[in-house]
């Protein structure tokens, strides 16, 4: 089948003038309708949306940070994927290009209704190509004007998901494929800025080493790095009514700030 082009531009980009890049490519929640139609009840609601991502990292327009961020949500593609569907933890429980899993454990859509080999494709070309070809510029702006860029991927996820991980996700998961997505100084800064604090426990390379994004263009041959920062969203809503917490979030973006910061702080040298 021929699926109708996006309704609405599937990316927002706020340019900044500091040498880093905020991309947020799970907080779009948007289900165009003829997805949506072949989906159960449940994955309508887009539940393994990275909610209110962009608004708790609003503040990050002060630094000077450019902001990428997409409308539609990771069951219409995976913006953090593969193009070619390479699991990105062979062995372990996880979601694909076009989800037909939700983080539950129950199916994305009615039975005969997930998309097709063909679809797909379609799906990455209307959607995740442009998102990615836009990453790709806005890298190559500012690294042309700084000499250097820093690709902060900002996530967040449900403390507990069981389908995916045992037992309870630390407050702030950094990964940076496993050392090999930014410099070494680069990562003893921002653990530097984790230690220091003792309000929110965190972990190094665990069970999210970075996914798609950081893992492909975070290269620090090229003065071009890589961080992902997978937040547990106990810290800064409401994990079942999926409610932005103001209280919780205004605690916690100053240490997103002081992380910010020394990534800044690491590309000015």
């Amino acid at each position: 089948m021929n699926i109708p082009a996006p309704a609405w531009p599937v990316f927002q980009l706020h340019r900044g003038h500091a040498p880093l890049l905020i991309s947020l490519p799970h907080d779009g929640s948007m289900i165009p309708d003829e997805f949506s139609a072949r989906m159960v009840e449940s994955a309508r609601h887009a539940p393994d949306t990275d909610w209110h991502v962009s608004r708790l990292y609003d503040f990050a327009r002060e630094l000077g940070a450019s902001i990428l961020v997409p409308r539609y949500s990771r069951y219409v593609v995976d913006l953090n994927r593969p193009p070619d569907d390479t699991s990105l933890y062979p062995g372990q429980n996880t979601t694909g290009l076009c989800p037909a899993v939700q983080f539950s454990g129950e199916a994305v859509y009615l039975d005969g209704q997930a998309p097709d080999e063909a679809e797909v494709a379609q799906r990455v070309e209307l959607y995740w190509r442009p998102y990615h070809e836009t990453l790709v510029a806005e890298l190559d702006r500012i690294r042309g004007e700084h000499g250097r860029a820093l690709l902060w991927e900002g996530h967040s996820i449900r403390g507990e998901v069981p389908f995916l991980f045992d037992g309870r996700l630390p407050d702030l998961n950094l990964g940076t494929a496993a050392g090999h997505s930014c410099q070494p100084a680069t990562q003893a800064r921002l653990e530097a800025v984790l230690a220091g604090q003792g309000e929110y426990d965190w972990v190094a390379n665990g069970r999210f080493k970075g996914g798609y994004i950081t893992r492909h263009y975070g290269d620090p041959s090229i003065e071009v790095e890589a961080v992902q920062l997978e937040l547990s969203q106990r810290n800064y809503m409401d994990e079942d009514s999926f409610a932005y917490d103001d209280a919780k979030a205004a605690k916690l973006q100053p240490l997103l700030r002081a992380l910010l910061q020394a990534a800044l702080d690491s590309q000015r040298g």
